[in-house]
């Protein structure tokens, strides 16, 4: 089996911007991704707008061209769509990862990977290094309630249009459930907001915070703060505030309350990971975990505290990741 030099695991950007600076130091070098490009920003709301502007996002020095300050989720598939083919990326899609395991033989290090397709199938792959670019997003903070899997409940919002003159409870009060719930009630929903705190999250965005505050203050927005939920019903949600229980109509839910990365694949990887906060042992310069020769790149890095790391920061991991191996295996 022919032994490559780095593995990436995750077609995301900072997994993409990983392979061209592999590529373009001559590492040999291939992606596996379990779903499709950039699969996070794919199941981003259908018509999100980007916080940044669009060199922010860029990598590999292409240009992000778009008429708008910001861009739109659509664009951001067709640029990330347009740096694969410049640089013609190795890529594997629809192959999950489900096991890595390192050995050192005579001092050499080889990482065995044991993928499995949507098809069923397995392969195993062996790397002398390898690079975890797995973001978070396919990873939701589940509430552990009863109901939270009913086919109505979801923790990721699309699209306003299937909901109109329904009745919507949104989960949250960050960003995601801001936006969720003005463009659920700009496309004809009837929205109430549950959060279990006392105000909205410091975080939302600075031109939808008085958006969602004015929605909010003349009613056409229902919201109900320092509420949980208890349970999910096929026709209602059951929440509680102040040990006050209320059922509110619901033929849609969205439990947007947060993402976080996979720490169990890094824990079986051996890589130590905080059981509280998730973080994983890390080199802050290297990106390199306690397990040598094994690095983690963007959205991953962060454990819980996902908000610190974008694409705009984490697009930057795999350059670092890359001249440090170039420089362990004589590439420079």
């Amino acid at each position: 089996m022919s032994v490559r030099d780095v593995l990436i695991v995750g077609a995301g950007p900072s997994g993409l911007a990983t392979a061209i600076a592999a590529k373009q130091r001559g590492l040999d070098y291939v992606i596996v991704e379990k779903g499709i490009l950039v699969n996070s920003i794919f199941n981003f709301p259908t018509h999100m707008m980007f916080f940044t502007t669009p060199e922010l996002l860029e990598i590999g020095g292409l240009p992000l061209v778009t008429p708008y300050d910001k861009p739109m989720r659509l664009e951001a598939l067709r640029y990330y769509r347009r740096v694969v083919d410049t640089y013609q990326l190795q890529i594997s899609f629809h192959e999950e990862v489900i096991s890595i395991e390192r050995e050192d033989e005579g001092g050499d290090v080889v990482f065995t990977v044991t993928t499995r397709t949507n098809r069923d199938v397995k392969r195993v792959r062996q790397a002398r290094a390898v690079v975890l670019a797995i973001g978070y997003y396919d990873l939701p903070n589940y509430l552990g309630i009863p109901g939270e899997d009913l086919p109505h409940v979801s923790h990721y919002y699309t699209d306003a249009h299937p909901y109109y003159r329904q009745r919507v409870v949104v989960v949250g009060g960050k960003n995601s459930a801001a936006e969720a719930a003005l463009e659920l009630f700009r496309g004809g929903a009837h929205v109430t907001l549950v959060h279990r705190h006392a105000t909205l999250g410091d975080s939302i965005k600075y031109w939808v915070r008085p958006d969602i505050e004015n929605r909010i203050k003349e009613g056409s927005v229902q919201a109900r703060f320092e509420t949980t939920v208890c349970e999910i019903r096929p026709t209602e949600v059951i929440v509680q505030r102040g040990g006050r229980r209320e059922e509110i109509p619901a033929d849609g839910v969205f439990l947007l309350t947060g993402y976080h990365p996979d720490a169990g694949l890094m824990a079986a990887a051996g890589i130590q990971v905080d059981p509280d906060t998730l973080a994983p042992a890390l080199n802050a310069e290297t990106f390199e975990t306690n397990v040598p020769n094994l690095f983690l790149a963007g959205g991953c890095v962060a454990g819980k505290a996902t908000g610190n790391i974008f694409i705009e920061n984490g697009r930057f991991h795999g350059e670092k990741i890359i001249i440090e191996l170039a420089a362990r295996f004589d590439r420079l």
